[in-house]
């Protein structure tokens, strides 16, 4: 007997169609994850879509390229199998959750049929609940759409997706076996899913806070812009450099800020991180009058250790569900809607600016006599390299917090994971990162800073990045173990050590041509100043046409200073027991 459901549709697709095809109208291009038997079948639909499937090499490692894929695409796919597959995935994604990422994680699981039955299948945990890892993932996710009834899968769908888009968060998709071929409406994909953010519900509220905001700037004598996170992750970065343009304040950001607004700009000051800042950017923020804050997120890293001496008297904070003016809080008002009423609306003769301290790459004052490459002397250093357009990935550790003393060009994305600081992220965010560069038709640099013990944890994804000719250039900063933890505790403790491998020959393990006529990837092993200069000033590495592995030697116990003060700050704050 025919399915009367079916009968009545105009353009009878799959689902798993329907699902990747939707995917690809919102700008995926690629999709990561690994098979399993629950989800082979939907892989099929893959290509099909006009998707390309990556494949890496574990779910964890997926899931972190596909956190750094989102960043730099906007929005990405990850599939991953019931039980054993989303549980080694769920970290990654989790991170993207609490950094506000959107990633569609799509999950193969048992049929209806099967669950139905409370079958002993393998991947479950033998109680017959099959909804148990749904449900740790609900605590992730911003919509769990459960694929169970065809007549409700297609806008289930769209939902998920427009809610991934929106709210900045990962979805979970729950794809059961006998649904992945059933067939759903196809004539809504003729109309793509409107991913526009509603305008702000209460105009008169909105207003409001539009006229406060104009009356404190006005008002202030001393007023500052600070650019954090959300600013980036709810794509307001063109209403924010429309702001900045048209007030001529200074503009200041914060570590997860970093690459928020142009650095080349002569009102730009520095990244703001209470404590650890640098006088002049201390001075600057601190002693503002008005710090109109967006997007921020003031966690511990991003502020070094909760270390902001700024008071909430002199601040507006402006986020992307609601807006804080000093101590009244306004539900229901987004900034992008108050930014661009306070830019169309602002009197810009009426603003006071005051100047800013040049913000360099201090090579020459941090050089010393020794050979010695140091974090002082090379994170300024490693700016002088950068050039627009460079995707900049840095691992939390060293380089989460020396990228803070390196100033970019214009046009330069960095990417980190200040908040979660999952050890291993970078590697494989840098490859997501870079394969989105490549979706995008865009010719550019990715480049890696990834310390020895980071990179321990997720080194296999040189493999992924080769398989798929991604070009990267990786700085493997080898300073014997977890220097970071070595500074929070135990700087000789035999737990912050680590094996010690040889960095070098790993791209020819994972499949790389090193040597001949088919020379792609390049390996280097610095150890001096004067070997790292001429590496930096070489025409053909600058190209970065292929893979690119740099070992870079550094002192065990040298950090950069800001990475000093933070880890004495939170030393401090774990040790506290009231």
């Amino acid at each position: 007997m025919s399915d009367i459901r079916i009968q009545n549709l105009q353009k009878p697709v799959a689902v798993a169609e329907y699902l990747f095809r939707r995917l690809h109208q919102i700008g995926i291009r690629s999709i990561h994850g690994l098979p399993g038997d629950f989800n082979l079948v939907a892989l099929d639909y893959i290509p099909k879509a006009g998707l390309k499937w990556v494949g890496s090499v574990n779910e964890l490692n997926a899931a972190y390229a596909a956190d750094g894929y989102a960043r730099a695409k906007g929005i990405s796919a990850i599939v991953t199998t019931f039980g054993v597959g989303e549980l080694s995935a769920l970290n990654g994604i989790a991170g993207a959750h609490a950094e506000h990422i959107p990633v569609v994680h799509i999950v193969g699981c048992p049929s209806t049929i099967s669950q139905k039955n409370g079958m002993l299948l393998h991947h479950t945990l033998g109680n017959g609940d099959f909804h148990v890892f749904a449900n740790m993932s609900v605590h992730v996710s911003c919509e769990v759409a459960k694929l169970t009834r065809p007549g409700e899968i297609a806008a289930q769908i769209d939902h998920a997706l427009r809610e991934c888009w929106v709210r900045s968060r990962p979805v979970y998709i729950w794809l059961p076996t006998d649904m992945v071929e059933k067939q759903v409406e196809g004539a809504r994909l003729d109309a793509e899913i409107d991913l526009a953010e509603e305008e702000n519900d209460n105009p008169e509220r909105e207003d409001y806070v539009v006229n406060v905001v104009l009356r404190a700037l006005n008002d202030a004598q001393r007023p500052v812009i600070l650019v954090d996170a959300c600013a980036i992750r709810h794509r307001v970065l063109g209403e924010v450099q429309d702001l900045i343009a048209k007030t001529g304040l200074p503009v200041y950001v914060t570590p997860m800020g970093k690459g928020a607004v142009d650095e080349t700009s002569p009102t730009y000051g520095g990244v703001y991180t209470g404590s650890a800042s640098p006088p002049a950017v201390a001075a600057g923020v601190e002693g503002a009058d008005l710090v109109l804050s967006i997007g921020s997120l003031k966690s511990d890293f991003n502020t070094a250790g909760f270390s902001y001496h700024t008071s909430q008297l002199n601040t507006i904070d402006l986020h992307s569900t609601h807006c804080v003016v000093r101590y009244s809080e306004y539900p229901g008002v987004a900034m992008r809607g108050v930014l661009r009423k306070v830019t169309e609306r602002v009197d810009a003769s009426k603003l006071v600016r005051t100047p800013v301290a040049a913000v360099v790459n201090a090579v020459e004052e941090n050089r010393d006599d020794s050979k010695t490459v140091t974090q002082a002397w090379f994170w300024p250093r490693f700016g002088e390299f950068l050039r627009s357009g460079d995707i900049v990935v840095t691992e939390t550790g060293t380089a989460n917090f020396g990228i803070w003393e390196t100033k970019f060009p214009a046009g330069v994305t960095g990417l980190s994971q200040v908040f979660w600081g999952s050890i291993g992220w970078a590697v494989g965010a840098a490859q997501g990162a870079a394969l989105a560069a490549k979706d995008l038709g865009l010719d550019e640099r990715t480049i890696l800073m990834v310390g020895d013990g980071s990179f321990q944890l997720t080194a296999q994804e040189l493999s992924t990045m080769i398989r798929h000719k991604l070009r990267v250039t990786i700085f493997l900063i080898n300073n014997d173990g977890f220097t970071i933890e070595r500074w929070i505790h135990g700087m000789t403790a035999e737990y912050n050590d680590i094996a010690r491998w040889n960095y070098t020959a790993l791209p020819a393990a994972f499949g790389a041509a090193t040597t001949g006529k088919q020379t792609w990837a390049k390996t280097f092993k610095i150890k001096t100043k004067d070997e790292l200069e001429k590496l930096l000033k070489n025409k053909e590495f600058a190209q970065a046409k292929g893979m690119q592995f740099v070992e870079l030697f550094m002192p065990k116990e040298d950090a950069p200073r800001g990475l000093r003060i933070t880890t004495e700050i939170a030393a401090k704050n774990n040790a506290r027991t009231e």
